[in-house]
């Protein structure tokens, strides 16, 4: 009998898991089906707008998005590829999301200078971390409200005034002397220079030593961890952004691992110099009004207050690589020193904007180009390829400066590599104000040659940036080249 009873509980149990197992499976059933009718309403809600075909009717284009980056292609080429076949509003499709690509400048120019179209949270409030790890938080780059954020942005727009850069200049100048005489030595010696190695440095040099109040000498410190640390996150970013699959893979641990650790190392590193500021603040000591003074500042409109400072100094720390972006096309350069800084600058952004592009959320209904466009999507606007299509630049491919001539025609909302409207970037003035300043020293003192095998490939690591770091050979100007 207890045999027989032992049996009968074993089938009771059986049944029951078999009858459980049936159950969930018809769950995972109902609600695969319930998903693919949502994604078909959401194709039959926005299928009227122009786009490539799709690769699948559940993956979308993710698919041929995927494809482009695992071949270490250019994926926004593909973007522009599709512009130019589909016009100015196209779709991209990936499971039930749906994005619009945009370049009709009056679309432009409403949705990018109002405030009432937030940054798309399908973007920016992902940065909030990276793998796990806390990135940007809430600060200025990803803040969704817009009282938050102006709250912040009127805290921070004085150490990022005219007025203070301009008091700022005898830093931009010391550092950019610096890289001069560091390019001297290479030239004297004959020695090939990575310029975009020695950009990222007097980059840093500078943002760290204008916004912190803190020496770190890149240039003669080849161990900084730093460099390392911004260049992983940015990598990061582009992963987590683009391929949700990717820390599924146990082949990418070490490199996510890597970039928790670059993560920790700036927030560490921001926690220290803000409490070394505190306490020089509570010591009555003179402390100037950069960046890391306003950001102090922040420290009462938040419940974390700590951690929202971090958030904008990794923010700050990381925007110091956008400006590196900004000269690092030398390949373009011309005799008339006072020329090349102003417009080979605009047309250099033109063609490599440091950001390619932004994004917002559309909450209403609008109409672009004709084509109405419901409610509740997100468009992105693109410098890079707006800058590459010719119904806005002649012959956009060739590399021209006269184009932002004060006599030429001014682009009409399809130039914008700072963003546009009240989200543009806060150190635009710094970016090209550290950009003159080190341009007109380098054209003014020194010949440029690129090495063979350069390049004019751009990688993508969340700022563009060239491929192969522009490797160049130095000459002092007037100097004749070597045999």
């Amino acid at each position: 009998y207890l045999v027989f009873g032992n049996m009968t509980l074993f089938h009771l149990i059986a049944g029951w898991i078999g009858y459980l197992l049936i159950c969930l499976l018809g769950l995972i059933l109902i609600a695969f089906l319930c998903f693919c009718l949502y994604i078909k309403y959401i194709h039959l809600k926005y299928d009227h707008i122009p786009g490539p075909p799709r690769d699948s009717f559940i993956f979308g284009h993710s698919p041929t998005l995927l494809r482009e980056m695992s071949n270490d292609r250019f994926v926004h080429d593909k973007f522009l590829e599709w512009a130019e076949t589909y016009g100015p509003v196209y779709r991209i499709n990936g499971m039930h999301v749906v994005v619009l690509c945009v370049t009709c400048p009056e679309t432009t120019k409403e949705v990018l200078m109002s405030p009432k179209y937030p940054k798309d949270s399908l973007v920016y409030k992902r940065l909030f971390n990276l793998f796990g790890q806390r990135f940007f938080g809430n600060g200025l780059i990803t803040a969704q409200n817009h009282d938050e954020w102006y709250k912040q942005r009127r805290i921070m727009d004085p150490a990022f005034s005219s007025l203070y850069l301009r008091g700022q200049m005898g830093v931009f100048n010391e550092r950019a002397e610096k890289l001069m005489d560091k390019l001297a030595d290479m030239a004297d010696t004959n020695t090939a220079a990575n310029m975009h190695h020695l950009f990222n440095c007097v980059t840093l040099d500078v943002i760290t030593k204008v916004a912190f109040g803190v020496e770190l000498d890149l240039l003669n410190k080849s161990d900084s961890p730093f460099p390392n640390a911004i260049e992983m996150c940015l990598k990061g970013m582009v992963h987590y952004l683009r391929d949700s699959t990717f820390q599924l893979y146990p082949k990418n641990k070490k490199f996510i691992n890597e970039v928790k650790k670059s993560c920790q190392l700036l927030r560490s590193t921001g926690r220290q110099w803000i409490n070394e500021r505190k306490m020089a603040v509570q010591n009555g000591e003179d402390v100037p009004k950069d960046i890391l003074t306003q950001i102090l500042k922040t420290e009462n409109i938040a419940n974390d207050d700590e951690e929202l400072m971090l958030d904008n100094f990794v923010t700050f720390f990381i925007a110091g690589e956008l400006c590196s972006q900004c000269y690092l096309q030398l390949k373009y350069s011309v005799c008339n020193p006072e020329f090349c800084k102003i417009l080979v600058l605009k047309e250099t952004l033109r063609l490599y904007p440091t950001a390619p592009g932004t994004s917002r959320f559309i909450p209403n209904d609008i109409v672009i180009n004709g084509i109405p466009i419901p409610a509740g999507v997100s468009c992105v606007f693109s410098s890079y390829v707006c800058g590459r299509l010719d119904k806005f630049f002649e012959d956009p491919l060739k590399f021209d400066p006269e184009r932002f001539h004060p006599d030429a025609a001014k682009p009409y909302y399809c130039y914008y590599p700072f963003a546009l409207g009240p989200r543009s970037c806060l150190g635009q003035t710094f970016a090209q104000m550290e950009a003159k300043v080190v341009m007109a020293k380098l054209l003014q003192r020194f010949d440029f040659s690129l090495l063979p095998g350069q390049s004019f490939d751009v990688l993508d690591t969340g700022t563009l940036r060239p491929k192969s770091g522009v490797v160049c050979n130095i000459r002092h100007r007037g100097q004749t080249p070597a045999a």
